[in-house]
């Protein structure tokens, strides 16, 4: 029985699964994922992971590389722990110390891994740490940080706390917090006298370390504002764990702290706790994440510190099933479970290796969490890990998966095993049941030796493994069934690993060859060989050579030096393994110094250290020896060794504190048993620091007493002692309340300070400080000032009738204890004489209830506090009110005064002061209105009283409404009686909406009616006065007529004497006795047709024998649309009653009349026709038809106006036959020139004239010619071209500190109405513009809200329908007030002694605008370097630590708005005993002292010099520059007054010869000429001109010289400034027309002045600036000129500095100023003329604009270009022999403007020959066509109305019209055109052209001349009568002729002025 029993259980045995003999996985500990050592001391890890049986234990990194063993640095034992040894910092690898690896373990079972375990070597590396100085109140927390740098902030933490060397005990008012911080509660004074240190320690290395010593500064309360002193920030912390977070305040009164979570209370919870320290929660749960806030409150404010907390819950997995058996084929589904923190990540490990999804396998859950394996098969079998990570945390669990089947052997596959080494064979079985395994090498069983070993799970191990024995094929054999097995073979290599011959290096010294072989003897090839030193690869060079062949490799070095010192290993590696051979190289040097000792001085107390370094190997051992006394030393001992005294790791020797006893010889001695010794001694002096050796800690003092306070210090002299109050160094002289006293006392220095006497500031800490060249030492002195307390702060808690509750709060105690309080109480009306009081109140009590007060009564409170110093001030006296009642009166004398249409003004009295019952805290005021439909309810407002009268204005009334008001007044108890209703209504407004239903309806031609409702009633706001229609013209051209109104009281108005056929704007409005409300809605209405006008002219023309033409203008006013016109034609002669009538179209505006009878008369007329039917007929005209035709034209002259840019076609039609040829030409001067052909001007075939884009300069009058055989014919066209309006005339007419008045007269509005002006301004040094839009009805502005005494820049432009004008002169003023001014008649200095003086500044005056800075600068006269100062006049200033008996000099610079003002003074200290010294102070016995400051002072002073004389000469420049300036002024300003005027008529000739070019801002000249520029620099004061440039020699005459200036200066007609303000762009100015209908071209942008100087001319070569010569002859002024253009609408002259500082100054002088400064600049162009020959000036409305301003301005025009903007192009002229006995004449000015006529605006041919010659002289047309002017033979009206009258010089002066005179004197103007007379022989007086004021004029009409039918003849005698175009001043006298002007050309230059 028992052997059937043993072979069952045989049996049993062999058939037992793994599983059931306990095979297994599990983990140690796998929680450890962070492993953190010292360097120092290396660190072991076990593997976390194991196996039951054994299993295989290996270490990989987390890449997933097998590690390996490195010598001394790694080694992985056989149990599979993990030992990295200590090691130096130079051999720190960063993949070995600081990487992440992982353990496995592995069986039958399956594998699994461990987390990832960070392990990380630290450093012992220096560092310090740090507590910092705090300073605290009285009662507060101090708060105390141990700083530790970033650097090992995580390894180090503080461990303790030290105060005066004594660790600290958390308990009392001390408390270290969990963070390291320590914290000091209610703080005391004696806490300042001690010092805190932290102790660190470092958690790896165990170091500990001391911080340095921190004070803490300990003040009295003082009432201020919670400040956090330590917080916390946001952090993570781990469930379960204790977390602090810290919140400490500062502040008075003490803040109370709150603690908020996520915006509310904290809950009640017994695991938080509120400490001093902070908040502290222990046993952490999730739900306490949140955020945090500290609220720190007091009543002065509050702060807050806030962080998030937020609590992690540490990651758990479960993975199930924990083992699963299923068979093959099956579905196997694994789930992980997670608990913790969210935001984690799930990966699936299989056997060590990550599963990735596939065809069996699948991963699914919203985070992985569940494995999925469908029809698993053997190969799923293993050991599965669920792996979570979040952030740094990881957790895992695993699972063992086995398939059961049919066995079989898990695939193996071939081994690569290593000589020498173990290795095992797994031979896994995955299936059940089998019965044994058996491993076969060659057919032989295994084992077969010692070595073999084969474990019963199917292991073969292969001990210490023989490349020879062991490799080969070996066989598992598994045994399934009694009779069948299976079997598997795996191939075993052996690799044999490289071994290396022993070598050594001998012994070496420097300078020697070394020969190093390492020889690998055996191993696998290839074998690779390399060298390290000390952990280094070894590169070939600096000395060393490695030589390398196939098993050997050599090290040579060719001089062994010190470096060469270390550690060698050989490396040899193959496929194998990798294996060296270390040995060290020792290079032995005898000892030498680096650094040799030197005689030194130590301080006393302090750390020395004697220098002695030395080198040598081995490392030379150092000793120190020591020799006492100061003579030469007789015998050295060596020196103890103690704590105080330790030799430093380079060899010097330290000395922690110096004693006296340290002084004498030391000797550093250096041996390594290397050559011989050395030594080398020093001698050490110790010097005693300043050190304080008594003083009193703390000590006491009466408040207004004197208290001394001693201190006593010893060491090396000189010593100097210092007192400090708090931070404040203490000067006696400064502060005269403290007096320092010192006194020597043998070794000692005693030094007193005296308090004279204490103050309750002096209750802080003193400190005496005692300085000398070795040191400094302090002691701190603790004064605590007693005084009376300070009153109570009182506050009143509740009030009854008759009682109240007081509570008080004792603020400061006077540093002595509250013994007892006072309360003392009055009614407020009494005296305290009338107190009632209750005293000796218990100083432990802070409240009171006074009782048996009176009701609605005012009570005084005040109160004392006692300590045994004395009483307390009062405190704040309180006013309090007992509880009040209601009031029992109303309000009196209620009075009611309406204000505007929408408000009240009430007023009123307060009620009887019996019957308020209380404080009247405010009113009620009740109103309502009491119009018809109003409900009746009063409205209610509020107001506080203000006092005994009240006011209170109602708003938002209705308009013209009545209303009752009430008022109730009421006080904190309720509210009193109202006061009786009183009635008022609003004041009346205009209507706020406009009549309603208006309409407009047309009668007639010339009649409308306007009809409309009344407003709403509620909206007239007023009594209803009347209606007002206000109606105006729209013209087709966009102009408007002008604006009419009518008034009514009715409802209609019917509108008569309307324009027929005409656009009309109509508004109506309602008004009342306050003004015209609000305008209706434009309406727009048309009159009705009317029959037409008259046509506007007629002509006709015979075409052929017996054809006429007739052509006619449209009528001048149509009535209507013209729909046809109807041409009448009857023969006088022929019989025929009726008239032929022929029709045409409305366009057609000529007509063919065919078979007409030759030689017969016929009478032709037409009429226009309307819808409304014929007009009136034009005049008839005769017209007989003719064999012949001359040329006719049948189109029409006259003027045409257009705005400028647009194109304009003159129509020319003609007939004629032959056909007419037709030319246009236009009027220049006294000539006309052909219209040239070009892009811009065109001429079409039927003769009409198309100007493209039309500018200023095409203003003008065309002359249309049509000419064939039989005759022509003619025609003008004035062409009127609309421009921008001409820039206004800008002028201050008031200024005061903050504001400036402008004034202004508009220009021309260019032929449009201005719409508006847009004023600019800036400061003056700024280009800043700001931009101010102004109404056209404007004329004066105030800009306001201007800095004081400041100069801006303001211009003006006006806006029209086509543009923007001109912007005006830029004028400058300058607001009131002026830079400060230092007044006399103020003392300076009101107190000087040794040290300081006391400045008042009282005396600086503000000029006007307040002072922002004085500057106060001083040094002792005779030194460089200034000290300043800032100050404000309102304080006075002190200078301190001034010298004794020293001169100073003193600066002092204050500004304000305006500039700044300057003052200097001089003063001396007084001498030490308070005596004067002399003004100069000797300097006798300084020679030295003299000679080096002379031999610094020379090249400075030089140097000084040189600016000081560049200053001076750029101050001249200046100051002549202003001369000039102030020159230009004064002259322009006489030449405005004074009547004397002279001719001025330039000789103008041909510009020939090269070009200069003068950039006058530069004052650079440059020569233009074909071959290019030539600059001649800016120093050339003159340029050479030849001979033949002048023809002749100029000879030296009296000549007058002057100055011609463009600018827009006048209106007066007194003097030679032209005035300029309607002159266009385009064209000269004098050639303007003041008529609306005859404008001529214009120019905007020039005006000019004249300045004549007379003197002797010198014959010069030279050609120099801006002068000219003006003479006479005959009575004729020839004078040339130079002309200057400026553009005013910009400021870019660079001498604007130079502008005459008036509170207003004007740009007109400025620009006059510059051209008189460039006129007198180095006299330059001394002999020439200048004159415009064209400018070229940008516009924002075209891109350039070129004029003409002479007589050669065409020849000029066509052979220039324009340039850039901004240029303007002149001739210059030297004066010729025959000009220089020119004498001088008087010049008339130009008369200013004409009177407008509409007369003037009809055409030219319906002008009657009579009207212009009227006999009272009078021209209504001041411009008349020139040659219709001829051909009406008006020579004589031309002489008549001469603006430009030349007398003979004998004859009598000549009268000259005054700006009042009549029209006929003083505003006639003829077009300015010049007519040929014959001129009288040379020699004789000329005929008077005019009358003189002895003679009457002659009317125009008495004695015409004859019209000159013969043109001048070149050369030939003539003369020029009215002016020129393109010239200022004109004449009417004969003079020079024509032959003089074409002269001129030999002499003339042609010049750009830039």
């Amino acid at each position: 029985m028992w052997l059937v029993t043993f072979l069952l259980l045989l049996d049993s045995l062999h058939k037992a699964r793994p599983e059931d003999v306990g095979t297994s996985l599990y983990f140690v500990n796998d929680s450890l994922q962070h492993v953190t050592f010292s360097s120092s001391v290396g660190v072991v890890v076990p593997c976390p992971a194991a196996g039951s049986p054994s299993a295989a234990l290996r270490w990989y990194l987390a890449t997933g590389d097998d590690i390996y063993d490195v010598p001394h640095i790694r080694h992985v034992h056989a149990n599979g722990t993990l030992q990295l040894y200590p090691f130096s910092p130079s051999a720190f690898n960063s993949f070995i110390h600081d990487n992440d690896y992982f353990c496995t373990a592995e069986n039958a079972a399956g594998k699994i891994r461990s987390p990832n375990i960070r392990i990380k070597a630290v450093f012992r590396e220096p560092y310090t740490v740090r507590v910092e100085d705090q300073r605290s109140m009285r009662g507060n927390v101090a708060v105390f940080k141990c700083l530790i740098p970033s650097s090992v902030q995580e390894y180090v933490s503080v461990v303790s706390w030290e105060k005066d060397t004594v660790s600290i005990t958390p308990e009392n008012r001390f408390f270290i917090t969990s963070h390291g911080g320590l914290y000091i509660s209610d703080v005391q004074k004696e806490d300042a006298l001690s010092t805190y240190r932290c102790i660190t320690q470092h958690k790896y290395s165990g170091e500990t370390r001391q911080s340095n010593g921190a004070r803490l500064s300990v003040t009295d309360p003082a009432e201020s504002i919670p400040t956090i002193l330590d917080g916390f920030h946001s952090q993570e912390v781990w469930t379960g764990h204790a977390v602090e977070l810290p919140c400490a305040a500062s502040g008075y009164p003490i803040p109370a702290i709150r603690w908020l979570k996520d915006g509310r209370p904290l809950p009640t919870d017994s695991r938080w706790a509120k400490r001093i320290t902070g908040l502290t929660i222990s046993d952490l749960r999730t739900e306490d994440s949140g955020t945090y806030i500290c609220e720190v409150t007091n009543t002065f404010g509050s702060a807050e510190a806030n962080g998030v907390l937020t609590v992690i819950d540490p990651l758990h997995v479960t993975l199930t099933p924990k083992k699963l058996k299923t068979g093959i084929g099956s579905t196997v589904i694994l789930s992980c479970a997670l608990t913790g923190s969210p935001e984690f990540t799930i990966r699936w490990y299989r056997n060590t290796e990550l599963v990735l999804p596939g065809e069996a396998i699948s991963i699914r859950g919203l985070s992985n969490e569940t494995l999925l394996i469908s029809s698993a098969q053997k190969s799923h079998s293993g050991a599965y890990q669920c792996f979570a990570t979040r952030k740094a945390q990881t957790a895992q669990d695993f699972a063992i998966i086995v398939l059961e089947g049919p066995p079989s052997i898990r695939a193996m596959r071939n081994i690569t095993a290593v000589a020498g080494r173990d290795t095992l064979i797994n031979c896994r079985v995955i299936g059940y049941p089998y019965y044994s395994i058996k491993w076969y090498k060659d057919a032989l069983l295994l084992p077969d030796n010692h070595r073999q070993v084969v474990f019963e799970n199917g292991t073969l191990k292969l001990t210490d493994v023989q490349k020879g024995m062991d490799e080969g094929e070996y066989l598992c054999s598994v045994l399934i069934q009694p009779q069948l097995s299976i079997s598997q073979s795996v191939h075993v290599a052996v690799k044999v690993p490289p071994l290396i011959q022993p070598f050594e290096f001998p012994p070496a010294s420097i300078g020697q060859l070394l020969y190093i072989p390492c020889v690998v003897s055996s191993g696998d090839m290839p074998i690779r060989i390399t060298w390290r030193k000390d952990g280094q690869v070894i590169i070939s060079g600096s000395g060393v050579t490695i030589e390398s062949k196939e098993f050997m490799s050599s090290l040579q070095i060719s001089s062994v030096s010190l470096k060469h010192n270390g550690n060698y290993t050989c490396i040899a590696s193959n496929a194998a393994a990798t294996v060296s051979r270390e040995r060290q190289l020792i290079v032995r040097v005898p000892p030498r110094f680096v650094v040799q000792p030197n005689n030194q001085d130590g301080i006393y107390g302090k750390a020395g250290v004697l220098n002695c370094s030395v080198d040598g190997y081995p490392p030379p051992k150092v000793m120190w020896k020591h020799a006492k006394g100061s003579g030469n030393p007789q015998q050295y001992h060596p020196v103890p060794l103690t704590g105080r005294i330790q030799i430093l790791p380079n060899s010097s020797l330290l000395i922690r504190h110096v004693l006296e006893e340290d002084i004498g010889y030391y000797l550093c001695q250096a041996s390594n048993g290397v050559g011989t010794d050395i030594s080398k001694a020093m001698f050490l002096t110790v010097k005693i620091p300043a050190m304080i050796t008594s003083h009193p800690n703390t000590t006491i003092a009466i408040k207004g007493h004197a208290k001394e306070l001693n201190c006593t210090a010893r060491g090396e002299r000189p010593i100097i002692i210092r007192w400090e109050k708090g931070d404040t160094v203490i000067d006696p002289d400064r502060v005269m309340r403290y007096a320092i006293a010192t006194k020597d006392n043998g070794d000692e220095v005693v030094s007193t300070l005296k308090l004279k006497p204490a103050d309750r500031g002096d209750s802080v800490f003193f400190s005496c400080h005692a300085i000398n060249s070795y040191g400094e030492d302090r002691g701190l002195i603790q004064l605590t000032v007693q005084e009376p307390p300070d009153p109570p702060e009182l506050e009143i808690r509740e009030v009854k009738a008759r009682s109240m509750n007081l509570r008080w709060t004792q603020r400061f105690d006077g540093n002595s204890i509250i013994t007892g309080f006072d309360i003392e109480y009055k009614n407020k009306s009494d005296s305290w004489d009338f107190k009632q009081s209750t005293r000796n109140i218990s100083p432990t009590i802070n409240q009171a209830n006074i009782v048996d007060l009176h009701p609605a009564s005012v009570y005084s409170i005040r109160m004392y506090s006692f300590n045994k110093i004395g009483r307390s001030e009062p405190s704040k006296e309180l006013t309090i009110s007992t509880e009040e009642a209601a009031p029992d009166g109303p309000p009196m004398d209620v009075t009611l005064q309406p204000v505007t249409s929408q408000s009240i003004q009430v007023t009123w009295k307060a009620p009887k002061k019996e019957l308020q019952n209380g404080v009247i805290r405010g009113y009620q005021i009740g109103y309502r209105e009491n119009s018809p439909g109003s409900n009746g309810q009063y409205s209610i407002v509020e107001m506080k009283a203000t006092g005994d009268s009240e006011v209170y204005t109602l708003d938002n009334l209705k308009k013209f409404a009545q209303y009752g008001v009430v008022v109730q007044a009421f006080n904190r108890a309720g509210t009193g009686p109202s006061s009786s209703e009183i009635n008022a209504t609003t004041l009346e407004d205009v209507p706020s909406q406009p009549p309603e239903n208006v309409r407009a309806l047309s009668i007639t031609s010339d009649v409308a009616v306007i009809s409309w409702s009344e407003p709403p009633r509620s909206t007239l706001n007023g009594v209803l006065k009347g209606y007002r229609v206000i109606f105006w013209s729209l013209y087709v051209d966009g102009e408007w007529g002008e604006m009419q109104n009518v008034t009514t009281t009715r409802e209609r108005v019917e509108l008569r004497g309307m324009e027929k056929f005409t656009n009309y704007s109509v508004q109506v409005l309602a008004y009342t006795q306050a003004g015209d409300g609000v305008r209706s809605s434009v309406l727009y209405i048309q009159t009705k047709e009317d029959v037409p006008g008259p046509p506007a002219g007629i002509k006709a023309v015979p075409s052929s024998a017996s054809s006429v033409v007739v052509s006619w203008l449209p009528p001048t006013k149509p009535n209507g649309v013209i729909r046809k016109y109807t041409i009448f034609c009857s023969s006088p002669g022929s019989g025929q009653p009726a008239p032929s009538e022929y029709e045409t179209s409305p366009e057609q505006l000529f007509y063919r009349i065919a078979h007409l009878n030759r030689g017969q008369q016929y009478l032709l007329w037409v009429a226009a026709v309307t819808s409304a039917g014929r007009g009136n007929s034009s005049e008839k005209v005769t017209i007989e038809p003719a064999g012949k035709a001359p040329a006719k034209i049948i189109s029409f002259g006259g003027t045409v106006t257009t705005p400028w840019m647009k194109d304009v076609r003159l129509p020319c039609n003609s007939v004629g036959d032959p056909a007419p040829a037709v030319k246009w030409t236009k009027d220049s001067e006294d000539s006309a020139i052909p219209v040239s052909l070009d892009g811009h001007r065109l001429i079409h075939t039927n003769g009409t004239l198309l100007l493209r884009a039309v500018k200023a300069e095409d203003s003008g009058y065309y002359t249309c010619t049509a000419t064939n055989t039989g005759g022509f014919d003619t025609i003008i066209v004035n062409l009127l071209v609309q421009v921008p309006p001409d820039q206004p005339r800008l002028t201050v007419s008031k200024t005061s500190a903050s504001s400036i008045t402008l004034t202004w007269i508009p220009g021309d509005n260019g032929g449009s109405s201005i719409r508006g002006f847009v004023l600019q301004y800036s400061v003056d040094n700024s280009e800043e513009w700001k931009d101010v839009f102004i109404s056209s009805s404007e004329r004066s502005f105030k800009l306001d809200s201007l800095k004081c005494g400041t100069w801006y820049k303001v211009k003006l432009a006006a806006k029209n329908s086509v543009g923007s004008g001109r912007i005006s002169e830029i004028i400058e003023a300058k607001t009131h007030g002026r830079e400060p001014s230092f007044s006399k008649d103020q003392h300076l200095f009101t107190h000087i002694n040794s040290t300081h003086a006391r400045l008042n500044l009282q005396g600086w005056n503000n000029g006007g605008c307040p002072i922002t800075a004085i500057v106060l600068e001083y040094r002792p006269k005779g030194t460089w370097a200034w000290q300043g100062v800032r100050a404000n006049s309102s304080t006075e200033v002190f200078l301190t630590e001034l010298r004794e008996a020293t001169w100073y000099e003193l600066r002092m610079r204050a500004c304000n708005s305006a500039g700044c003002g300057n003052e200097t003074a001089q003063f001396a200290t007084l001498d030490y005993d308070g005596s004067t010294i002399p003004p100069i102070k000797s300097a006798q016995g300084e020679g030295d002292d003299v000679k080096k400051l002379f031999t610094i002072g020379c090249p400075v002073i030089l140097a000084t010099l040189g600016v000081a004389l560049l200053f001076v000469v750029r101050k001249k420049r200046k100051e002549k520059r202003l001369k000039r300036l102030r020159d230009a002024k004064s002259l322009a300003e006489m030449l405005i007054s004074k009547n004397n005027r002279s001719f001025d008529t330039p000789v103008k000739g041909p510009p020939q010869g090269p070009r200069l070019h003068i950039d006058i801002p530069r004052v650079q000249l440059l020569i233009e000429d074909k071959e290019g520029i030539k600059q001649l620099g800016d120093d050339k004061a003159t340029i050479p001109v030849t001979d033949a440039e002048f023809s002749q020699a100029v000879n030296p005459q009296s000549f007058c010289t002057g100055v011609s200036l463009h600018h827009p200066a006048l209106i007066q007609s007194t003097g030679p400034l032209i005035d300029m303000s309607d002159i266009r762009p385009g064209t000269n100015p004098v050639s303007r027309k003041n008529v609306k209908s005859a404008h001529s071209t214009r120019n905007r942008y020039s005006s000019q002045w004249t300045l004549t100087k007379c003197q002797a001319s010198t014959p010069a070569r030279t050609l120099t600036s801006d002068w000219r010569t003006v003479g006479s002859q005959h009575g004729v002024t020839v004078t040339e000129s130079d002309s200057y253009s400026a553009s005013l609408s910009q400021d870019t002259d660079k001498g604007r500095n130079s502008m005459v500082s008036t509170e207003s100054a004007s740009s007109t002088y400025e620009e006059l100023a510059r051209a008189y400064e460039h006129a007198k600049l180095e006299e330059q162009l001394q002999h020439a003329k200048f004159e415009i020959t064209e400018c070229f000036i940008s516009d924002s409305s075209s891109d350039q604009m070129t004029t003409g301003t002479n007589e050669n301005a065409d020849s000029m025009t066509s052979m220039s270009t324009p340039s850039e903007p901004g240029i303007c192009r002149f001739t210059a002229s030297p004066p010729k022999p025959q000009d220089a006995d020119r004498g001088k004449n008087v010049a008339v000015p130009i008369p200013h403007r004409a009177n407008k006529s509409d007369y003037c605006n009809l055409p030219l041919y319906t002008k009657s020959e009579a009207f212009f010659r009227k006999a009272d002289g009078r021209e209504p047309c001041p411009v008349v066509p020139p040659r219709e002017a001829s051909m009406r033979n008006l020579t004589r009206a031309y002489h008549t109305q001469a603006r430009h009258l030349t007398l003979d010089p004998a004859s009598k002066p000549l009268g000259l019209p005054h700006p009042g005179a009549t029209a006929a004197t003083a505003t006639a103007t003829l077009p300015q055109r010049t007519l040929a007379m014959p001129a009288p022989p040379a020699g004789t007086a000329p005929p008077a052209p005019g009358p003189t004021p002895s003679e009457p004029s002659a009317p125009p009409s008495a004695a015409p001349p004859a019209p000159s039918t013969e043109p001048p003849r070149a050369g030939g005698p003539h003369t020029k009568m009215g002016g020129s175009r393109d010239s200022l001043l004109e004449m009417s006298t004969p003079g020079v002729g024509r032959s003089q002007k074409q002269g001129a050309g030999t002499y003339s230059k042609s010049y750009t002025l830039v």
